[in-house]
């Protein structure tokens, strides 16, 4: 039996609606504080791999002990390599755009810039604006799919370099506070680069998908103006609303989304309402091309702190 066959059997243990044709689902039914059964956990995983981002409704009794906990079911937990953890926690990311944070309206999958990065990012909302502030997933699984066969291969032989520094005064400069400049300082305290293949194979179902998004910042041996064109066209079966799932987040809502299938996108359109998230993300493993080779590390760097020349 497959295991994509045993999701199957995982949706109907469980109370899933999906929520889009091909990306998300709804999981009912189920209080993610206290501890989980181990079937439990284990139909919630397999759900996972199947719809690649589920969602849970009316999950206010978690609290930061009971996120980590819940998170520890799936494997080890990471920090996020440059921004510390909430104050009281070992791995809980703050993600409060009153200081900042939260903001990430670019196409992302999350922290692509180092090698093994995370295979699963699990989200709990605290506080929502009352209008705007959704999420959208998009399936890579599907993108990469749904590519014409030649175009597929061209894929499978692309390499992309992915760093944290890119030109965020570009990116935003209409939405920029001293806050925000300060968390994206932090968030590049230590630059990263690392090369990993544009098509991945997912190390539990097999599947293929693409690797991209904005930590993106040239596929490899192409010219600059090539390397864009490149990325635009294959970024954009990922977007494609056909691929995608959009939340509407409400306060005790928590999303799990599988980061080695998907990439996300935090909508910037609630103004200076209070949006506070908080993360925790599941370690993940070094990426492996359709022909074997595995992401290479090529830069970790600590910038050079403020009027002080980087060291040679």
């Amino acid at each position: 039996m497959t295991k994509l066959a045993v999701a199957h059997e995982a949706d109907r243990e469980l109370q899933i609606r999906p929520v889009a044709g091909r990306i998300g689902a709804e999981i009912a039914g189920v209080r993610l504080s206290g501890g989980l059964a181990a079937e439990t956990v284990k139909g919630i995983w397999q759900a996972l791999l199947r719809h690649r981002v589920i969602f849970f409704r009316n999950q206010g009794h978690l609290d930061e002990a009971e996120q980590e906990k819940f998170g520890r079911s799936f494997g080890e937990l990471v920090p996020h390599p440059t921004v510390p953890s909430l104050a009281g926690t070992n791995y809980i990311l703050d993600l409060d755009a009153t200081k900042g944070g939260g903001r990430a309206n670019e196409w992302h999958t999350d922290v692509t810039f180092d090698t093994a990065y995370p295979q699963a990012s699990i989200l709990r909302a605290v506080t929502v604006p009352a209008r705007g502030g959704d999420t959208v997933w998009g399936n890579t699984v599907a993108a990469y799919e749904e590519l014409r066969p030649e175009l597929r291969d061209l894929a499978d032989r692309l390499w992309a370099l992915h760093t944290n520094t890119y030109d965020y005064a570009a990116v935003h400069a209409d939405a920029r506070s001293e806050d925000q400049e300060h968390y994206d300082r932090i968030f590049t305290a230590t630059v990263y680069e690392t090369e990993h293949p544009v098509v991945r194979v997912h190390p539990e179902t097999g599947e293929r998908s693409l690797v991209l998004g904005n930590f993106v910042q040239k596929l490899i041996g192409y010219s600059k103006t090539d390397s864009a064109h490149l990325f635009n066209l294959l970024q954009s079966h990922i977007t494609r609303p056909e691929n995608t799932v959009r939340w509407h987040w409400q306060a005790g809502d928590v999303a799990i989304w599988d980061n080695r299938a998907t990439q996300h996108y935090a909508l910037n359109d609630y103004g200076d309402q209070p949006r506070i998230v908080r993360r925790v993300t599941v370690a993940g493993d070094v990426p492996v091309s359709v022909d074997g080779r595995r992401s290479v590390a090529r830069k970790r760097v600590q910038a050079a702190p403020a009027g002080r020349a980087a060291a040679a």
